[in-house]
C-alpha cells in the first residue's frame, strides 16, 4: 500500500452571491408594491416576534400602517434588506 497522501486542491465554493438572494425570493414577492408580515416571514428564516423585536431595535425596516390594524412594508425594503444580509 501506498502510505502517501495526496493534497486534493481546494473546492471551488458554491455559494451564490447574496445580491442573488433577492432574485431567488422572486416568486414569493411582487415586483412593486406592499408586502404583508406572513409574505415577509416566508422570505426570512425568521419569527413574528423576532420580526417585531428587529423593527424595534433598527435592523429591520419600518412598515408603513395602510390601516387602523394593518401594517405592510414596501417590496423595496425587503429586497434591499435581503441583499444586505
Amino acid at each position: 500500500m501506498n502510505t502517501t497522501t495526496q493534497q486534493q486542491p481546494a473546492a471551488q465554493s458554491t455559494r451564490k452571491p447574496r445580491a442573488h438572494l433577492a432574485a431567488q425570493v422572486s416568486p414569493f414577492l411582487p415586483e412593486i408594491g406592499f408586502v404583508r408580515l406572513p409574505q415577509v416571514l416566508a422570505v426570512l428564516p425568521i419569527g413574528k416576534s423576532s420580526w417585531w423585536a428587529g423593527i424595534k431595535a433598527g435592523k429591520y425596516p419600518q412598515g408603513v400602517k395602510i390601516g387602523p390594524k394593518t401594517t405592510a412594508w414596501t417590496v423595496e425594503s425587503i429586497r434591499n434588506l435581503l441583499a444586505s444580509m
